[in-house]
């Protein structure tokens, strides 16, 4: 089971890339929007638009890196033993 839960709030994505950058096996970006999008992630939507990604993993490391780097703290790593938020 996993112990950690990454979300990422899509629509606030400023598609700068450096999730991407410092994670490749986590984040790409997207070719129509040019934001990032989650490797593997379940897709919310409302309408059309993805507004959250969430995925359970237990890679703490490479993603908290993405998340550190993220001028509009827009991934969020969650512990999903006690439900606190890690960023």
């Amino acid at each position: 089971m996993a112990k950690w839960k990454i979300e990422h709030d899509r629509p606030g994505c400023i598609a700068c890339g450096a999730c991407a950058a410092v994670s490749p096996d986590f984040w790409t970006m997207d070719p129509n929007d040019g934001k990032s999008d989650l490797v593997g992630s379940q897709h919310i939507k409302e309408g059309e638009e993805i507004v959250k990604e969430e995925l359970e993993l237990d890679d703490l490391k490479t993603n908290k890196e993405a998340a550190d780097c993220c001028p509009v703290n827009v991934i969020h790593i969650i512990d999903k033993e006690t439900g606190q938020k890690i960023i």
